[in-house]
């Protein structure tokens, strides 16, 4: 899959495209049917599949103080959208004077003359220009006029919930790593380096791997069963995300206890999979207690692991 970043660095022509138009922060189920609708229509028309999205996120220009954690980090938006089937990912330079620019002028300028758009795929709630002033019915307009075909997704329901990222985050917020799974179309996951910690686990017993989580958004405190990337392989393991009440730490970490592993990854970057919760945080009167809930922790994540495929 091909990335320009920058609308003025698209050279040449491009193949018939089908462009798929949003943030896609978490490339949740709904973000996945609008690929695969673009990645269908440009197959059937020996055209190019392509995502249009922005960086930065819009909020980060438009209400800093209001951006939430991001889902996913860019590299793993990436791979997500090319699973989709997508072939072209456009990243346009989101900046103050692209947000203020006029509906039709993002219609003319950047699909019907930069990228040429043969056929444009949107979620139903898709909103566009200065002020979002552009409606989807709005793109259906310019899209006759400008030469592309709309096609607009119907809102897409899980559980009786709404799919989308904020939806998503809520229940990771919440611990609900399973229900957050399921509008993802799979595990949530966090990628990050490994870092120094308080070497706590270490002193009882548990070495643990701490993570630095400070690139997208930490589930809610507890402990987890968890799967471990690194390297390519895939590990077990128990995660505790928390204050570590029992030693009075003030700092929120992230610590994941890998089984039948003892290599130094310090610096080095793993992943880690949120399968299911076990607990919430909890202070102990003492390690000992502590040491023991671990072991208790440590079976039931083996027997929720176990049953995975």
């Amino acid at each position: 899959m091909n990335i320009i970043r920058g609308t003025k660095n698209i050279t040449g022509s491009i193949p018939y495209p089908v462009v798929a138009i949003g943030n896609f922060d978490g490339v949740h189920v709904g973000h996945q049917i609008l690929f695969r609708k673009a990645a269908e229509l440009a197959k059937a028309n020996g055209g190019t599949p392509v995502a249009l999205t922005f960086e930065p996120h819009p909020l980060k220009v438009l209400a800093p103080d209001r951006v939430p954690p991001m889902l996913t980090t860019f590299h793993k938006k990436m791979e997500l959208i090319q699973e989709c089937g997508i072939e072209l990912v456009i990243c346009a330079d989101f900046t103050r004077k692209f947000a203020d620019q006029h509906p039709r002028d993002f219609a003319r300028d950047i699909l019907g003359e930069r990228i040429g758009a043969k056929e444009v795929v949107v979620g139903f709630d898709y909103a566009f220009g200065r002020g979002r002033e552009g409606t989807v019915r709005y793109l259906k307009q310019m899209g006759e006029e400008y030469g592309f075909l709309t096609h607009i997704i119907d809102p897409v329901k899980l559980n009786g919930h709404l799919v989308s990222s904020s939806r998503v985050r809520e229940l990771i917020e919440d611990g609900e790593v399973g229900a957050a799974g399921e509008f993802l179309g799979r595990y949530y996951s966090i990628p990050g380096p490994v870092i120094d910690g308080y070497k706590t686990g270490q002193s009882i017993g548990f070495p643990t791997a701490n993570l630095d989580t400070s690139r997208v958004k930490i589930p809610g405190t507890g402990v987890y069963a968890v799967w471990i990337k690194h390297h390519g392989k895939k590990y077990n393991g128990v995660v505790n995300v928390g204050f570590n009440p029992t030693f009075d730490r003030d700092t929120l970490s992230v610590e994941a206890h890998i089984f039948d592993f003892d290599e130094k990854i310090y610096g080095q970057e793993i992943e880690l999979v949120f399968i299911r919760r076990i607990r919430s945080e909890i202070k102990f009167k003492s390690a000992d207690q502590l040491v023991e809930q671990i072991q208790k922790d440590i079976q039931t994540a083996k027997t929720i692991l176990a049953d995975l495929p």
